[in-house]
């Protein structure tokens, strides 16, 4: 990505170069005909760079006299970037963050990027406001992540949907344990033909809750039927589908638990037009704890994820970084609660 901010003096008197432009990662990179990301690992002191390129790097950074950018020349600010701000539970997560914000007494900027290619703002508008830090919802990529380090601006990642590295710091919640113990609840009741309405395949934290749902089924005994596992993105309609089709097989599970709340909303919705009491002929968990779903009839079992406190934790530690302080540790996972309510019961003998 371009990153067209000015970072440091020019000294160009030797005649080489353009003149008129300021020394930018993306000038040095440009020069050195290597992506911005590698000159940040130069810069950085990183590995995974050849010794031919890191010296022809090197060269141009004294050449040019570049400096690193500090923490003085950012504003008191904390940018907090969501891909999709349609879900309800970005509402927790902005609790949260006002909550330290005020308290450090920092402002708060709220940004949507987009899942894909769109006309929302781009991370070249966050790097040249130049926030004191950045929270980035869900994901942030290797290139986003360098285009920050290369301003200097420090970051965390909440709720990860990937795998990061060990040096990124994030918060998150305990998926498995939540995904295993919403299961447990089921299998205690005495339900065996349990189903789970899980996410996308490519989010860390569905893949997580599924596999706790395994690791519960497994431990009751209970084979588990590849039909009563499906895979639908997080969402009221797509998890009415997917009730749907699960309440039309000729063995209809008893029970099913999904990876979010919204899909458990959705499983309402069919269980309603399939003429299903919930829980005295289906026993429905979610998962994220959404205020909405206390009053819901019946009010919804699910595991509660802690949402305001992960974004409180994750406000916090980025807030540290942007101090210059070095944080206790890169990486913090909060735990998830089962909270019990009126839609599960056990099965009709």
């Amino acid at each position: 990505m371009a990153d067209n901010a000015a970072d440091g003096p020019v000294d160009r008197n030797d005649g080489q170069g353009d003149t008129s432009r300021p020394v930018t990662i993306a000038f040095i990179a440009e020069s050195a005909g290597v992506s911005v990301p590698t000159v940040s690992k130069v810069i950085n002191g990183k590995s995974g760079v050849s010794a031919d390129t890191r010296a022809r790097v090197e060269a141009l950074v004294n050449e040019y006299g570049y400096r690193k950018p500090t923490g003085a020349n950012r504003n008191n600010v904390v940018e907090l970037v969501f891909r999709e701000l349609q879900h309800m539970w970005a509402v927790e997560i902005i609790r949260g963050v006002e909550r330290v914000a005020r308290q450090h007494r920092v402002g708060v900027m709220v940004s949507e990027f987009g899942l894909h290619d769109t006309d929302l703002p781009t991370w070249d508008d966050t790097v040249s406001r130049r926030p004191n830090c950045v929270l980035s919802v869900a994901q942030l990529s290797e290139a986003e992540r360098e285009q920050l380090k290369a301003k200097g601006i420090p970051f965390v990642v909440v709720d990860p949907a990937t795998e990061l590295p060990d040096d990124v710091p994030f918060v998150g919640a305990t998926n498995w344990s939540g995904g295993r113990a919403a299961t447990r609840h089921l299998t205690e009741l005495g339900h065996r033909r349990i189903a789970m309405i899980s996410g996308p395949q490519d989010q860390l934290y569905c893949c997580a809750r599924l596999d706790g749902y395994r690791s519960a089924m497994q431990a009751a005994g209970l084979e588990i039927d590849p039909e009563l596992v499906v895979h639908t993105p997080l969402t009221s309609e797509d998890g009415f589908q997917a009730a749907r089709s699960l309440l039309a097989l000729p063995e209809r599970p008893t029970a099913i638990f999904t990876a979010n709340d919204l899909q458990a909303l959705g499983v309402y919705q069919a269980a309603r037009e399939a003429g299903l009491g919930i829980p005295g002929d289906l026993s429905v968990v979610g998962f994220d704890d959404l205020p909405v779903v206390a009053w819901v009839d019946p009010p919804l079992t699910t595991v509660h994820q802690p949402l305001t406190e992960m974004a409180v934790a994750a406000t916090e530690l980025a807030l540290t970084l942007g101090r210059g302080e070095e944080a206790p540790q890169a990486g913090l996972e909060i735990a998830t609660t089962l909270t019990v309510r009126a839609s599960t019961a056990p099965p009709k003998s």
